[in-house]
């Protein structure tokens, strides 16, 4: 709803939901604070600094507890020999989230840089970490177990006066949605927003002076937080039992990810494929035997099921409306799901590959393939669709073949891994040919026991989509009473 504030704060003409939602507002000149920007002065920010004016704590900025703050930097990507296998860890935004300090994917770097260039972000124990770019605001702590450990310029490191506040608790006020919304509130920069010192300054923080009050918030936000993670990882857990479930359903054994990489191939058994190492790599060899061993194997995929088919759209004209389905509108992780938009007809005809209703993409490049990009696509607009020339097009011919079992059979984990050694292209730009999938020995098992297999694997899928539901559900009813518990409850 369109709202127009009268300018005289914190009193407000709209309810407080209609004003925090205002699309159109407008203000006296003597009003504005700061920056004439329309995001800073928001009504919202009006409702958020009278929440707080109203706490039961004192609401000090948070330079009146900071010790000091300091931005990291990013070593020279091309000198080499400034990073290192083990070591310093070097943190970036992706393991900063939440709360938490996640050291998937780390990075880094030699003790010279952590000493040297990056001295002044060198970290501690107790520093809380906050991102400055891009995803603004999410903070975590360091824990001794993170060092010795250091930060790219796309973080700050808060050293705060721990008899005044703790880590955590000032952690927690930025993570949720208040203290959120309060960081972004100062952002600047177009395409990558960003937040300097002097607004991280002024950020407003709801402080009980007792130590106790704050560690007793702590406790039952920890509690929370151990609750959210049990369910994830039981989630997880689930997930990874698919990763193969219907390479086991079918009595084939897990690899041994140890393939060797000297080994010799007889000229016979060349079979007319590229004259290419990769492609009689021991570990590929033995899952394309295993699956010729099946008593239910006994043709290939490409006999069921034609790859990159043909589609005829001489029957629509140019502004009707397809299906367009990038890469990106793929999911991770062989979940299946995907997201179209209508598009007209002339704007996708070329340039991309086309497809029908029910028909499966299956990402063939690196690395959407080995993420797992791939999906049955129903419901298309007229039926027909377009997307990335980097899926290939599976339509089943032979009738007895069940399109979800399909689906999950080509997305498992196994199968997805020996893929890479048919790759064709260079460093970069390598893809799986449709040769690959075409000669790829194909278990044809009953309808009924396809079904089944399927059956399985969605109750499961449910199941993980339940239990990551009521962990972020849970999750976030904490944030919200740690709100209440600072600021009281929100108007109606």
């Amino acid at each position: 709803m369109a709202g127009i504030s009268t300018g005289s704060r914190p009193f407000f003409r709209l309810s407080p939901a209609e004003e925090a939602n205002s699309q159109t507002f407008a203000l006296r000149r003597g009003d504005i604070e700061g920056r004439l920007d329309i995001h800073f002065n928001h009504p919202r920010y009006d409702l958020l600094n009278y929440r707080l004016d109203a706490a039961p704590f004192k609401t000090p900025e948070l330079e009146n507890f900071l010790v000091s703050i300091s931005s990291g930097a990013t070593p020279k990507r091309s000198d080499m020999s400034l990073y290192a296998d083990s070591g310093v860890k070097f943190f970036r935004i992706l393991n900063i989230e939440d709360g938490e300090i996640f050291e998937r994917d780390l990075k880094y770097i030699t003790n010279a840089v952590h000493t040297g260039q990056l001295d002044r972000s060198r970290l501690a124990t107790n520093d809380v970490l906050m991102t400055i770019t891009g995803r603004v605001g999410s903070a975590a702590i360091v824990r001794e177990d993170h060092l010795p450990a250091n930060i790219n310029q796309h973080i700050v490191r808060l050293r705060i006066d721990i008899e005044r506040c703790r880590p955590g608790f000032l952690a927690e006020w930025l993570n949720c949605s208040i203290g959120l919304e309060m960081s972004n509130r100062s952002v600047s920069g177009g395409t990558r927003a960003a937040l300097d010192h002097e607004a991280i300054r002024r950020i407003r923080v709801p402080l009980p002076d007792s130590l106790e009050t704050q560690d007793r918030l702590l406790v039952t936000m920890n509690t929370a937080r151990a609750a959210r993670n049990a369910k994830l990882e039981e989630a997880d857990a689930l997930l990874a039992e698919l990763n193969d479930f219907v390479l086991e359903a079918l009595g084939i054994s897990p690899l041994s990810k140890n393939s060797p990489r000297v080994f010799a191939v007889k000229q016979g058994d060349l079979n007319g494929l590229q004259l290419s190492p990769a492609r009689y790599m021991p570990e590929l060899q033995i899952f394309l035997n295993r699956l010729r061993s099946l008593p239910t194997t006994t043709k290939p995929l490409g006999a069921y099921v034609d790859i990159n088919p043909q589609v005829d759209v001489s029957g629509l004209d140019d502004q009707e409306m397809v299906g367009f389905i990038p890469m990106s509108a793929v999911s991770d992780g062989a979940t299946g799901e995907y997201k179209f938009v209508g598009r007209p007809l002339e704007e996708v005809r070329k340039g991309y590959t086309p497809f029908l209703n029910g028909d499966i993409l299956w990402a063939k490049i690196t690395p959407c393939m080995q993420n797992g990009k791939s999906c049955s696509v129903e419901n298309l607009p007229n039926g027909v669709g377009f997307g990335s020339t980097e899926f290939h097009v599976l339509r089943i011919k032979d009738r007895e073949i069940s399109k979800e079992f399909l689906l999950e059979f080509i997305s498992q984990k196994t199968l997805r891994r020996v893929a890479t050694y048919a790759f064709t292209g260079s460093a970069g730009q390598q893809r799986v040919p449709a040769e690959f999938l075409e000669s790829l020995p194909f278990p044809k098992i009953s309808k009924s026991y396809q079904e089944e297999i399927v059956k399985k694997i969605k109750a499961a899928r449910t199941q993980v989509a339940n239990l990551r539901s009521e962990a972020e559900s849970g999750w976030q009813d904490a944030k919200r009473w740690f709100e209440e518990q600072l600021l009281g409850s929100p108007s109606p």
